[in-house]
């Protein structure tokens, strides 16, 4: 497998683009680190695509319906049914990090997101447009789990929480600008509108795929393949200190050779079966509480509703009064900014806070929310102006709330994992977050005709309640430990 590793990485020290953000060797006096930064920023902005794909169906789908006679059944289908899809490429974005590294396999996504976006803008059919969901839906995959890994593995401990969360800042970025896509091309033609949205996302792509070429290679995954040299030379930049560098490495080789032991067979991908089983039917006791945090913040994360607000937000707010299409949208455009805003608040204060305190204020919060939309629902007798207001108002406390906490359930994740089952790990709890991403996204509809939609709103928050406990019993604090010390913290 030499060939697949030297060109899917390359040379880690020679990555042209980033090699002016470096600071300079200096006698092991800590630097604000700038390249580490700038890793992470170009291995996220892939996520902004996945974003802009997921919620951009949000508006989009009162044009579709209408252009091509799309049933309520056939519209929930086709907002939700990409998390489904997700499910193969989720799965297999871990053997494929491996196999062809963290950088190979962000170009990779990005080929199936700019296929995916004209695929859709081509559509003419809900068939064709379900088979454009199912080539995003690649990209989606792999874009979001290998950017979480790489992102924790890039990154100092000292500003870990920080950069892992650009994942999260990204995608809502990326949802933001759909929500603004959304609004911005609403008044073109019916037929038009919404494969200009579409269109919109075709040319970014080519151009990230071009700048995540200028990134290192992860420099676990270098030693993982025995360059050791090209990963001393990434850490050296991506570490406070050179001492720090040294120590990470030695840190690294070690957790490589206890992997190696374990799995004789792993090298290129032939042991992705052995992880499997590691981490499935035979975990050890500290395995076995990794996995439990990793499945439930991921399994929380999307049950507490999320999707529900983002995909339907417009149907929300003309549940509880709000007539016109301009301002419905209006309005989903402020619940992407004030995600976008609070997202960037839990990745400044995660690493002074913590992961476990923020985790604990954004389900409480969550959890009030989604009740108090509730009860404003239930309240609407005559819609109003009053109520419409208040509506906007709870959706967008949830939002704040859900972005301050949940929104670190791919940076805690992905950072607990011990190395040897770092890819495939991420890949199973990304795998249980699209699944219940997808229950939620493709049962509202018929959810809320069932129970009302305040009901559903109220078995949200039950269910954001439930995660504030989860928390609390089950999630220890990770700031400032080394992704290597992660063993030695859930084996007590």
């Amino acid at each position: 497998m030499a060939h697949v590793d030297n060109c899917a990485t390359g040379d880690g020290a020679t990555a042209p683009l980033l090699a002016s953000s470096a600071a300079k060797e200096g006698g092991g006096k800590p630097r604000r680190n700038m390249y580490a930064f700038a890793c992470a920023t170009l291995a996220s902005m892939t996520t902004i695509l996945m974003g802009y794909n997921l919620a951009l169906m949000s508006g989009a789908q009162l044009f579709i319906r209408e252009d091509l006679g799309l049933s309520d059944a056939q519209t929930e289908v086709l907002a939700g049914s990409i998390n489904v899809f997700m499910l193969t490429s989720i799965l297999t974005a871990g053997w494929a990090a491996d196999l062809l590294g963290r950088r190979g396999t962000l170009v990779l996504a990005n080929v199936f997101l700019m296929a995916g976006a004209l695929f859709m803008s081509l559509g003419g059919s809900f068939s064709t447009l379900m088979a454009a969901r199912c080539v995003t839906s690649v990209g989606a995959g792999f874009s979001i789990v290998v950017t979480s890994v790489y992102n924790a593995e890039i990154s100092p401990p000292s500003m870990r929480g920080f950069l892992s969360s650009f994942l999260d800042m990204f995608i809502s970025l990326g949802l933001l600008l759909s929500y603004v896509s959304n609004y911005a091309f609403a008044g073109l033609p019916l037929h038009v509108g919404w494969r200009v949205m579409y269109a919109a996302g075709v040319l970014p792509p080519v151009l990230l795929a071009l700048g995540v070429l200028a990134m290192p290679e992860s420099p676990r995954w270098l030693a993982m393949r025995g360059r050791h040299d090209d990963a001393r030379a990434v850490l050296v930049r991506t570490s406070d200190t050179v001492a720090e560098a040294d120590v990470r490495l030695e840190e690294i080789k070690m957790a490589v050779k206890a992997a190696a032991a374990a799995q004789p067979s792993s090298d290129d991908g032939a042991g992705a079966g052995a992880v499997w089983t590691e981490l499935l039917l035979r975990p050890s006791a500290s395995v076995r509480r990794i996995l439990v945090c990793v499945v439930g913040v991921h399994f929380f994360q999307q049950a507490s509703g999320i999707d529900a607000i983002v995909l339907y937000s417009p149907l929300v707010f003309r549940k509880a009064g709000m007539s016109s299409t301009t301002a419905v949208l209006g309005a989903t455009v402020a619940v992407g900014v004030v995600k976008m805003c609070f997202v960037l608040v839990a990745a400044l204060l995660s690493d002074r806070l913590g992961r476990r305190p923020l985790l604990l204020a954004g389900a409480a919060g969550a959890a009030a929310s989604m009740a108090s939309l509730g009860v404003t629902l239930c309240c609407v007798g005559a819609p109003s102006a009053a109520s419409a207001a208040a509506s906007v108002v709870c959706v967008l406390a949830f939002m704040a709330s859900f972005s301050v906490g949940f929104a670190l359930a791919s940076t805690y994740s992905a950072e607990i994992l011990p190395l040897r089952l770092r890819a495939q790990g991420a890949s199973l709890g990304m795998a249980v977050n699209r699944l219940t991403c997808a229950l939620v996204s493709m049962t509202f509809i018929s959810l809320a005709d069932a129970i009302t939609m305040p009901g559903c709103f109220f078995l949200y928050a039950g269910v954001a309640a439930a995660a504030c406990v989860f928390v609390y019993v089950r999630v220890p604090e990770t700031r400032g430990r080394s992704l290597e010390d992660m063993d030695a913290l859930f084996a007590k």
